[in-house]
């Protein structure tokens, strides 16, 4: 019966609609291929692999079933490796065994579209310490699933969630792949990561997945020396055997010369997208994709086979999933990681804007306002990649900067008083600054209730300050209403276009206008206070003659009992010849805050 049935096409197990599993594995370098599993009480030799062109191996086994454990038997001279299948879906865990799984889900999200990306508002997450159930010494999806209709209300429409392929023990951020295909068993494996994608997609929010290109392991990898053969003592057929292997993560780095290595981190990136309905996906360092180092000072070595990875890889994501969104870690400020492939860039939709972190940070954390400096705020709200806004993403938090001895914003402005009246003004002033600056806003779990420890892989974040932190939260919730346009009337803020109208360093005031060049007549008009002083009857020239209506002010004491008394509808510009403009208006400014306001 094994002999008179070809088996299926793909890798991996596959199991058949009707009876029976295909088990294909690449091992170029094995004299003997076998199966070894549950199936036949774990006989290793009872079940060989044909051999088939380029070195994989393929067999169809009739008994072979759903949920039934098994791995590789690979025969390599003397060597006799026991190894888990690379493309295995799911695990015992990372140690233990692959295991057959049937993917059949009950998709109940045919209704849902991937927002505009200019509508995008990001709210990144990690399922271990988002939300934990009871009895669980870390979170899962089923857990982090019951505080969607939190991030409904906040106004969120897209998650990106921290990498959930299975790693090494079951606390992790997730960037230790073992099994890049298999999904965390602790977290609820492929089962639970179905049921979180269906139930944010039934709430209107796309899921967007951090994904691990440049490096595997460093532990419980299989890969490792995977049929035998190896050069250098170095990583075998997965990874490169020279100086190039190098990564700051170990001598990791996947050979991107060798098609059948590009060819599995394909399918990788679309099983993500096809198997899983995820809408996007987050690239991890891709600096370490194209460069020996990085790109660091010390050593630009550009590995050219991964820039062609790249490119070749977000071609064809393009064109068969034009309406998902790919986007880089890439930290270099490298316009070509966003410009077309066909110019030779690398095609990514969009890429992290650190420069706007970093600026950002620094004037707010910044004790003395004398020493504040202005012009890194400009600098951050004009720069931008290919003439585009939104080909960058822009945060004051993410994983990386709320640990590696860093902690949250709240936190850092104020050491010892995270609640205290400056490191609330300030951080609201910087989401006030990051939800009207042009490009996509990115917010870090629990930033929308002043979440003030480090991050941590074994540490919850604490719920219980929804509560306390309501008027944060309302907040945080009115600038992304604004932000996503639902109301159409600050449409600016979806806009390409950014215009200052005013700096002024000695008052520590800046006001700028976005503009949506389909509503140039009703720009977006923002006014922000990087000073202890509240500004009373502070005059700025502007363009338009029309009334102005006050539709965010970040004075406003329901937010916060600490915040400045500042009341304000509606501002009616005078003519007068102020700042080189016709008409001028008089504001009241919170001290650390400010006002956006259109027609």
């Amino acid at each position: 019966m094994q002999d008179q049935i070809k088996p299926s096409a793909g890798m991996g197990s596959i199991p058949s609609e009707k009876k029976g599993v295909t088990f294909r594995v690449w091992a170029p370098n094995a004299d003997q291929v076998f199966v070894t599993g549950s199936f036949n009480d774990w006989n290793q030799e009872k079940h060989p692999l044909s051999h088939e062109e380029n070195g994989y191996w393929a067999t169809f086994l009739p008994d072979a079933k759903d949920g039934d454990e098994y791995k590789y038997v690979i025969i390599n001279g003397d060597q006799k490796l026991v190894k888990n299948d690379p493309y295995a879906r799911k695990m015992q865990h990372s140690s233990g065994n692959s295991v057959i799984y049937q993917h059949s889900p009950d998709w109940e999200d045919k209704d849902f579209s991937m927002p505009d990306f200019n509508k995008l508002v990001i709210y990144e997450l990690h399922i271990g310490t988002f939300n934990r159930p009871e009895n669980k010494e870390v979170g899962d999806f089923y857990a982090a699933a019951e505080k969607l209709d939190h991030l409904v209300s906040l106004g969120i429409n897209a998650i990106e969630i921290m990498p959930v392929m299975e790693f090494e023990g079951n606390k992790s951020w997730g960037y230790n792949p073992a099994c890049p295909f298999a999904i965390e068993t602790d977290y609820g494996g492929p089962e639970g990561l179905v049921y979180f994608v269906n139930e944010a997609h039934k709430r209107g929010i796309a899921v967007i997945m951090d994904v691990i290109f440049n490096h595997f392991g460093p532990g419980d990898l299989d890969l490792w020396q995977f049929d035998g053969w190896h050069e250098n003592g170095k990583g075998g057929i997965y990874f490169y055997n020279n100086h190039l292997s190098k990564t700051p993560w170990g001598e990791n780095r996947p050979d991107y010369g060798r098609q059948e290595v590009c060819n599995y981190l394909r399918d990788n990136a679309f099983m993500w997208l096809e198997v899983y309905h995820c809408d996007g996906l987050r690239y991890d360092a891709t600096a370490f994709i194209r460069y020996l180092e990085g790109g660091t000072l010390k050593d630009k070595q550009e590995i050219q086979e991964g820039y062609q990875f790249l490119q070749m890889l977000n071609k064809e994501l393009r064109e068969k999933h034009p309406h998902k969104i790919l986007i880089a870690e890439d930290l270099k400020f490298d316009s070509r990681v966003t410009s077309p492939i066909d110019t030779n860039g690398l095609g990514f939709h969009t890429q992290w804007g650190p420069g706007f972190e970093h600026s950002i940070k620094r004037v707010l954390k910044e004790v003395t306002d004398r020493h504040r400096n202005l012009q890194e705020v400009v600098e951050s709200l004009l720069q931008r990649f290919n003439n585009d806004a939104f080909q960058r993403v822009i945060f004051t938090e993410s994983h990386d900067s709320v640990a590696n001895g860093s902690t949250r914003l709240p936190e850092e402005i104020s050491p010892g008083d995270a609640e205290g009246e400056f490191a609330k003004k300030k951080s609201t002033l910087g989401a006030l600054l990051l939800f009207t600056s042009p490009g996509i806003p990115m917010i870090f779990q629990g930033q929308e209730f002043l979440a003030f420890k480090y991050f941590s892989d074994d540490q919850i974040i604490d719920w219980g300050r929804v509560a306390s932190m309501e008027g944060i939260t309302q907040l945080y919730m009115d600038l992304i209403r604004l932000r996503k346009g639902d109301e159409q009337f600050c449409i600016g803020l979806q806009g390409n276009d950014t215009m200052v109208i005013h700096f002024n360093q000695e008052n520590l005031v800046i006001a700028y206008q976005r503009i949506h060049h389909e509503h140039k007549e009703n720009p977006t008009t923002v006014i922000l206070n990087f000073s202890h002083h509240k500004h009373e009857g502070y005059r700025i020239g502007i363009g338009q003659k029309e009334p102005l209506e006050v539709r965010f002010n970040s004075g406003w004491q329901g937010y916060d009992k600490d915040f400045s008394k500042v009341n304000l509808v509606v501002v009616h510009p005078e003519e007068s010849d102020y700042e080189e403009s016709p008409y001028s208006i008089l504001v009241d400014l919170p001290a650390y805050g400010g006002i956006i306001m259109s027609k």
